[in-house]
């Protein structure tokens, strides 16, 4: 696989079509109620085109690109820590100063901004998973997918051996038609409003779901993403033919698998402990499968040298690309902006999700012909490196 100076075209195409399609998932946050979440009839019926956007959305991108997201996250790690060893340099202090920093940054993005971020979790298990960056790439591959299988193990030891908990955490979820309508009261007042639901609903996401599900599937993923990097497998480096078999193979048995999670879904009525003890199991390891699915469909892209510039550019920018997408969501359906939460259909969505991806693949590669890197991304290098590189460059610089 081409690089361009120091970068590699895979990542950055990974990168691009991975932060263009988490957008696609996280619109359902930023304009529904929490609770639409786990039953999307909530915030309306799943009628015609609604449902049609719901389960395309589902089937294909719901946890599948967070799941990449995870995976390269994985090989970024052993690819910067192994860039420090081969200079002879500690690899863990620049890792630990990253962690930190983009730990930071979540908790601000998270409590401030919008409660469901990632960048928190990623920022925690990138710290747990580091020390094991040199294990065999087949052992990576081995743990990190033991790891990845605890997660629903754990949601339905839970549903099975505390009914009675779960029961508790249904009627306090925000499922409840008052809980409902506070949310809404919620975003749709100014910023400060706002707060009575976010601050909680991340300390949540942060604190319980990253100890029930967030650490084991993120960190497996990661560790999965190390061993695949160091294969050359998310590089580019494998035949054509290969990628070819992974995406066939990943969307081939994952799609059934979704499809069979959403009709048993419905006809449980999205009911949460049905959902923990079967469910989950399906859609869990039906987003892993299409996740590689994806990975095996873009490399393939990529090896025939047809992935546009633009896509390449929002992933050298990935980090300010997502924040740029917080502002731009809350801005619009949030309260200190036009204050449309919870009065956009599904369709709507879908057109405002559309409408952000033309702005990022438009300024992602205006900004870089400008300057050296995505402004996050500076924040983030000073931090790790202890000094502030210049941020506008010449040409051959910002290519590399």
């Amino acid at each position: 696989m081409a690089a361009v100076g120091s970068r590699i075209v895979a990542l950055d195409a990974l990168r691009g079509v991975g932060i263009l399609g988490i957008l696609a998932v996280h619109i359902q946050l930023f304009a529904m109620p929490l609770a639409a979440r786990s039953n999307p009839t909530v915030s309306g019926s799943l009628d015609g085109a609604a449902g049609a956007v719901w389960l395309a959305t589902y089937v294909l991108a719901d946890g599948k690109f967070i799941a990449i997201f995870a995976m390269l996250f994985g090989a970024g790690i052993a690819m910067q820590a192994s860039r420090c060893e081969a200079n002879r340099l500690p690899a863990a202090p620049p890792h630990y100063r990253r962690m930190a920093a983009l730990l930071l940054i979540g908790v601000l993005h998270a409590y401030l901004l919008w409660y469901g971020d990632m960048l928190v979790m990623f920022a925690l298990c990138g710290a747990l998973v580091f020390q094991h960056r040199q294990l065999a790439p087949t052992r990576l591959i081995v743990v990190g997918a033991i790891i990845l299988s605890v997660a629903p193990l754990l949601s339905s030891a839970l549903a099975w051996l505390a009914p009675d908990v779960l029961a508790q955490a249904a009627a306090s979820s925000g499922a409840t038609r008052e809980a409902v309508a506070r949310e809404i009261t919620a975003y749709r007042g100014g910023w400060l409003r706002q707060q009575a639901h976010r601050v909680p609903t991340a300390w949540e996401f942060q604190t319980s779901y990253l100890v029930l599900r967030g650490v084991w599937q993120t960190s497996g993923l990661m560790l999965l993403g190390m061993g695949l990097y160091r294969t050359g497998a998310l590089t580019g480096e494998r035949p054509a033919r290969w990628y070819a078999t992974l995406a066939a193979g990943g969307f081939g048995a994952g799609i059934p698998l979704m499809l069979l999670a959403a009709g048993r879904s419905w006809a449980h009525n999205w009911d949460l402990r049905d959902h923990m003890l079967v469910v989950v199991h399906l859609e869990y390891w039906g987003n892993v499968l299409i996740g590689l699915g994806w990975v095996g469909a873009i490399l393939l892209l990529c090896r025939r040298a047809i992935v546009p510039h633009a896509i390449l550019a929002v992933g050298r920018t990935a980090l300010s690309n997502y924040v740029l997408a917080t502002l731009l969501c809350t801005t619009v359906f949030y309260g200190h902006g036009l204050g449309l939460f919870s009065s956009v259909d599904r369709v709507g969505q879908l057109a405002f999700v559309v409408f952000v991806w033309a702005i990022q693949l438009i300024v992602s590669p205006w900004w870089l012909r400008r300057f050296a890197t995505g402004p996050l991304e500076w924040v983030l290098r000073w931090a790790t490196f202890g000094r502030r590189a210049p941020i506008r460059s010449t040409v051959a610089e910002r290519a590399a």
